[in-house]
């Protein structure tokens, strides 16, 4: 068998579709959703990723305003600047890109951005929502992974799945979102002592290490999901994932590709985050 594509950019242009529709929705009621980026310091990536948040906005008819400061920029001056953002009514979305200069805590400034505008998910009341099933905002990668198996028709129920990797912002809440949907879920790492058992006991595995091949053909299932969250480099300096593509392909049914797959749903989740923000503000 040869795996199914799950096509993350195309499912991202429906989804980003709908956004632009709701958005239109929203401005006829005079509210235009905004999204604040900030960026500190000039990593490279980071630089990438915030120009390509940016432009996502103003495709789909969201308001977004980039704030770029230098790496100079002290701890106080930085959240100084997310609480006047948590007080400008015309922001439903603050996003600080990290990482952050060393000498900024970046816990303390994801703490100081309004859970109502904590449109990353990152927020310590956004991950006590998760777990507790109550209304909040997920993070977009794990959330932009559960739309990619809702868009195959996918069902959890009873599944087993298998997440590698325990980060705060794919591993754990992938997990729970998956417990969410009945799945039975084991969350492995490197403390992992047999991590091949684990997956061939897998219907649905997410690997989200940032490390290269860390799944192969011989440790999928036939037949299993594969959602790879990798963002890695081959030796010829292309794209990759956390998955052998080219081997896994052949055992899976569905596997996400490196790029194109869950790479677009992250940038897309956050606009529907964002969306959802504003959305809840002319509710209240």
């Amino acid at each position: 068998m040869t795996a199914q594509l799950i096509d993350g950019n195309q499912l991202s242009k429906q989804l980003r579709t709908e956004v632009a529709l709701r958005a239109q929705a929203l401005k006829a009621k005079g509210v235009t959703p905004g999204l604040a980026v900030v960026l500190v310091g000039d990593n490279p990536a980071s630089q990438v990723y915030v120009r390509n948040k940016v432009k996502a906005c103003e495709d789909s008819g969201l308001h977004s305003v980039l704030e770029k400061y230098e790496a100079a920029m002290t701890e106080s001056d930085l959240l100084a600047r997310v609480e006047a953002l948590n007080h400008d009514p015309s922001i439903h979305g603050i996003l600080v890109q990290l990482p952050l200069p060393a000498h900024i805590d970046a816990q303390k400034v994801i703490e100081a951005i309004s859970p109502a505008k904590d449109v990353d998910g990152f927020h310590i009341a956004s991950a006590g929502a998760l777990m507790t099933g109550m209304p909040g905002f997920w993070p977009c990668t794990p959330y932009g992974c559960m739309k990619m198996l809702q868009s195959i028709g996918y069902d959890l129920r009873g599944k087993h799945a298998v997440v590698i990797g325990r980060s705060n912002i794919v591993g754990k809440p992938m997990a729970l979102m998956l417990l969410q949907q009945n799945a039975t879920v084991t969350i492995c790492h490197s403390a992992t002592p047999d991590l091949k058992a684990m997956t061939l006991q897998a219907d649905v595995i997410v690997a989200a290490v940032g490390k290269r091949n860390v799944l192969t053909a011989d440790m999928v299932k036939p037949g299993a999901v594969v959602l790879d969250v990798g963002m890695n480099r081959n030796d010829e300096g292309k794209l990759c994932g956390d998955v052998d593509f080219e081997g896994v392909k052949q055992v899976a049914s569905h596997i996400t590709p490196v790029p194109g797959g869950v790479g677009p749903m992250t940038i897309t989740m956050l606009l529907v985050n964002t969306l959802e923000a504003a959305e809840r503000t002319t509710k209240s």
